[in-house]
């Protein structure tokens, strides 16, 4: 009637997804935590690591506001998305910088109205974060204009990368790593 499943879970290159979803279960909200994983994991490279820039749909973006705009639906309520556009018109309107062109006045309120969305965002983004690589399951580092650092700031931007359990995840990390040769690094000037 019950059979187990161990040996599946054994199998080389096989995701133990019990085990992470254990890890998952203590934290505040696991199911954002698990689909950020589950981002994270589908654009990670062969290393395991993401970002700090992804290429989307033609343009460059970065790490953070790609997970902060894929995770937006689900905190999209009627409610909340209707008193957000109201207190961007009003503060648009105060502002003065509200357009009389009501094609472009719509437009600058979606854009503001997004920008205040994605600061709410990151703030969770970088607290689901925290937990994952509390969990073990995530490392975080942050690279950029000046010097690599564990800390952010100074132009820099976030990157992610898969440890443990959640390595395998990864499509990618499924694929072997193609070799690297010098040559492809040598440069003429």
């Amino acid at each position: 009637m019950f059979h187990d499943a161990s040996p599946r879970s054994n199998a080389p290159g096989a995701c133990d997804m019990v085990s992470i979803l254990q890890r998952l279960s203590g934290f505040s909200r696991p199911r954002y935590a698990f689909m950020l994983l589950n981002l994270i994991a589908q654009v990670a490279g062969p290393d395991g690591s993401a970002g700090p820039w992804i290429v989307r749909d033609g343009k460059r973006i970065s790490l953070r506001d790609w997970l902060c705009d894929a995770l937006a639906p689900m905190a999209v309520r009627e409610t909340r998305r209707s008193a957000l556009i109201q207190r961007v018109r009003a503060d648009l309107l105060e502002c003065g910088e509200l357009p009389a062109d009501p094609v472009k006045c719509d437009a600058a309120i979606d854009q503001v109205a997004i920008s205040r969305a994605r600061v709410a965002g990151k703030s969770n983004l970088s607290r689901a974060v925290s937990e994952l690589v509390a969990a073990g399951l995530l490392r975080r580092h942050y690279e950029g204009y000046r010097v690599d650092h564990h800390n952010r700031g100074g132009q820099r931007h976030a990157v992610y990368t898969l440890i443990g359990a959640s390595r395998r995840l990864s499509a990618s990390a499924s694929q072997p790593e193609r070799p690297v040769h010098q040559a492809e690094f040598d440069f003429a000037f």
